[in-house]
């Protein structure tokens, strides 16, 4: 397969349009009439509305949802299971055949890292994000590699809060360790952050009011003990009509 590598070569001296690459790079798969395999990092559904429509037409996905970032626990399974519905709506409806892969919860590991590192007091979008951004892109790479997909990436370029240019960086540095290659992206671009925002309304997806970590949540002044009820009567409604939920989401 294709390495974003050959194409960045002929961009030198000039800022990346990485949403240039990933269309000369699908461009190239077409001639070789190839159909990637691509594991993608999701860190909520929103993120993943408008990148599964868009990737689905070149490629099969598998979404890798690995956030132990996010805080309380009941926000995380709710925002898991928000995203477990909307693929298997977005299957029903479309007919592709998109997977999900949920990785263990460990937000002790995410806490202590910010912490170790000095991160913890850091503003939204500084230095705890870039190591946040690290953690995420190395733990797609790392199972990318082990399931033997084409390639890994991120939906997190969708949204217009995070620095697209930083993220895509570091999965082009991440992949160097890996035996796969990072997909570079731009997600938000022709207009795909606005059509994420129409899919949510089509799909009825909820969408959050903060990235999930709870350093930023406690600096935007989140309510976070509201959050905590509204996700957990959000899993009751879950389980009463599916069953009990049972999730290995526990620190070892």
């Amino acid at each position: 397969m294709l390495n974003a590598d050959v194409i960045l070569e002929k961009m030198k001296n000039q800022k990346i349009n990485y949403d240039r690459v990933l269309q000369k790079m699908i461009i190239e798969w077409q001639k070789n009439d190839e159909r990637p395999r691509i594991l993608l990092h999701s860190c909520c559904a929103p993120c993943s509305t408008y990148t599964l429509e868009f990737l689905c037409q070149h490629a099969d996905v598998t979404i890798f949802f690995a956030n132990s970032n996010i805080h309380p626990e009941s926000e995380y399974i709710r925002r898991m299971l928000v995203q477990k519905k909307f693929i298997e709506d977005f299957n029903a409806n479309t007919g592709n055949h998109v997977d999900l892969i949920v990785d263990e919860y460990k937000p002790n590991e995410f806490i202590q890292l910010m912490v170790k590192q000095d991160l913890h007091k850091e503003p939204e979008g500084g230095k705890r994000c870039e190591a946040c951004f690290n953690l995420r892109l190395d733990l797609v790479a790392e199972k990318a590699q082990e399931l033997g997909y084409d390639y890994f990436g991120s939906a997190l370029t969708i949204s217009p809060k995070k620095n697209s240019q930083l993220i895509n960086q570091i999965g082009m540095d991440i992949q160097k360790i890996y035996n796969t290659n990072y997909l570079p992206s731009d997600f938000k671009k022709n207009q795909g952050y606005q059509r994420s925002i129409e899919m949510c309304r089509e799909y009825d997806v909820f969408r959050q009011c903060y990235c999930g970590c709870i350093f930023a949540a406690k600096q935007q002044g989140v309510n976070l003990k509201e959050v905590n009820e509204e996700a957990k009567e959000y899993i009751k409604a879950y389980e009463a009509e599916n069953g009990k939920l049972v999730l290995n989401t526990h620190d070892s």
